[in-house]
């Protein structure tokens, strides 16, 4: 059956009703949003021309209305049916509509210029031994609208604690979401044995590829040992000398074996508030 012998589902795609159903759509997915301004910046969209879409008086280009499904976590059929009776392209707890307008499309979308995919060395003082230091890698990744993080824990740390050495065990991945004054990044051992909390700002008055704030990691209280300490980023890219060097010095390090400008942003003769 073509539209022509079908005038109901012909009228249903009329130009006009088309241009309806994207306006009250583009309208419901903006008010999950603290304002229109700030959407229209993120996406670079004129905001006369965005109005125009939320009145219902004309359609984005194919290109613009990529990247407005992309932004909201959407997909074309946006045009077509109301936004109610669609479900989210990514089925998962960020897009539930209970946690609408907190999570979403909106934190979760972390703009590669604020936090570019590639490797990242890091380091932070122990959590379990003062005297010493973590040199890790991280590699940080793109995939469906998404900035996912992956890495391993040094094997010497994992001994220290007498647990398994296991590539497995050593493995963890978090996902990476925008805050207001930089991203955090929830991050997890397999089957959520451990997990740890990071924040990180971009550090601006050294060099461009610095980021500095802390991690935090789920565990009781105790007597020794901590649980949050200061941690620092710095961005190398897909520099394969780089990546090579920092993944052989990988583990646990004294204070001498950590670049002075880390250790500077790392503030060890301050205690962490």
């Amino acid at each position: 059956m073509n539209y022509a012998s079908s005038p109901s589902i012909a009228a249903q795609h009329e130009p006009a009703a088309l241009r309806k159903v994207f306006g009250e759509n583009l309208r419901a997915l903006c008010a999950q949003h603290p304002s229109v301004a700030g959407i229209c910046r993120e996406l670079k969209i004129n905001r006369t021309q965005f109005n125009r879409y939320l009145s219902g008086e004309s359609f984005p280009r194919p290109d613009v209305l990529s990247q407005i499904c992309h932004y909201f976590g959407v997909d074309a059929r946006i045009l077509l049916e109301p936004i109610n009776s669609l479900k989210a392209r990514n089925i998962d707890l960020l897009n539930h509509p209970v946690l609408s307008g907190f999570f979403g499309s909106g934190p979760v979308h972390v703009d590669d210029k604020i936090f570019p995919s590639g490797f990242y060395r890091f380091v932070r003082r122990s959590f379990i031994d003062d005297d010493q230091f973590v040199l890790g890698l991280v590699y940080v990744k793109r995939d469906a609208g998404y900035t996912f993080l992956r890495g391993y824990e040094p094997r010497d740390a994992l001994r220290m604690q007498g647990l398994s050495t296991h590539p497995q065990s050593r493995e963890y991945r978090g996902m990476v979401m925008r805050q207001e004054d930089g991203i955090m990044a929830i991050v997890s051992h397999r089957n959520s044995m451990s997990c740890s909390f990071n924040f990180l700002t971009q550090e601006t008055s050294f060099q461009s590829n610095l980021w500095e704030g802390y991690a935090t990691r789920t565990t009781r209280e105790q007597v020794t040992g901590r649980r949050a300490t200061r941690m620092v980023y710095e961005y190398i890219g897909h520099d394969t000398a780089a990546v090579m060097k920092s993944a052989r010095q990988a583990g646990l390090v004294p204070q001498e074996d950590v670049a002075p400008f880390h250790i500077r942003l790392l503030r060890l003769e301050q205690e962490f508030r």
